[in-house]
């Protein structure tokens, strides 16, 4: 085989690659990142078409959990502070799934070639979950706070109010709220 169509085969498997994952510059303005990242505004409205999610409340709520990294994962657990034991726990990409809960959306959404690092894929996730929050618990979609914790409790967590043990996630979901209003009114400007 010539060099050149060597060349040739890996630029064209090379462009065939998963997208651009590295979150934007700016994630303190809404507007810039949808002018950023197209993908990101269709995966966002597909989301609130389908399931009802204001755009606001998954962007801040992936700000949260990947700082809009597709390839996010949790640090790394270390034994005797070097010898390197694995992540803290199976989340993965934008929406920081767990592997159960993400295996729950593929099976119950028949959406069986879904990936945590596809934007439309997390955000179709998100849509879900927080579907089944607003089932389950009664949280409204609009709710920024109050799904926030349902998302990182889970929902019999949420049920418990594991979160009232936890200051540092009443905090975080004060600031996921705060967020998710700045993104609204932001994204009222920029439309």
């Amino acid at each position: 085989m010539s060099r050149l169509l060597r060349v040739a085969i890996f630029v064209v498997l090379a462009g065939c690659g998963g997208g651009d994952m590295r979150p934007p510059r700016n994630l303190d303005n809404a507007c810039s990142i949808l002018d950023q990242r197209p993908q990101y505004k269709r995966a966002f409205r597909a989301t609130e078409r389908r399931w009802d999610v204001p755009i606001h409340v998954q962007m801040a709520t992936i700000y949260q959990e990947s700082r809009f990294d597709g390839d996010a994962r949790t640090p790394l657990r270390f034994a005797l502070g070097v010898i390197p034991m694995g992540r803290q726990s199976s989340a993965y990409g934008y929406s920081q799934a767990l592997d159960g809960t993400w295996d729950d959306y593929r099976n119950s959404t028949g959406n069986r070639f879904a990936r945590r690092d596809r934007i439309e894929d997390a955000t179709d996730f998100m849509g879900w979950y927080m579907n089944e929050t607003r089932r389950r618990n009664g949280v409204g979609l609009n709710d920024a706070r109050n799904q926030y914790l349902a998302y990182h409790e889970g929902h019999a967590g949420f049920d418990d109010r594991s979160y009232n043990r936890k200051g540092w996630l009443l905090r975080v979901a004060d600031e996921v709220a705060a967020r998710a209003e700045t993104y609204r009114a932001q994204l009222a400007r920029c439309r």
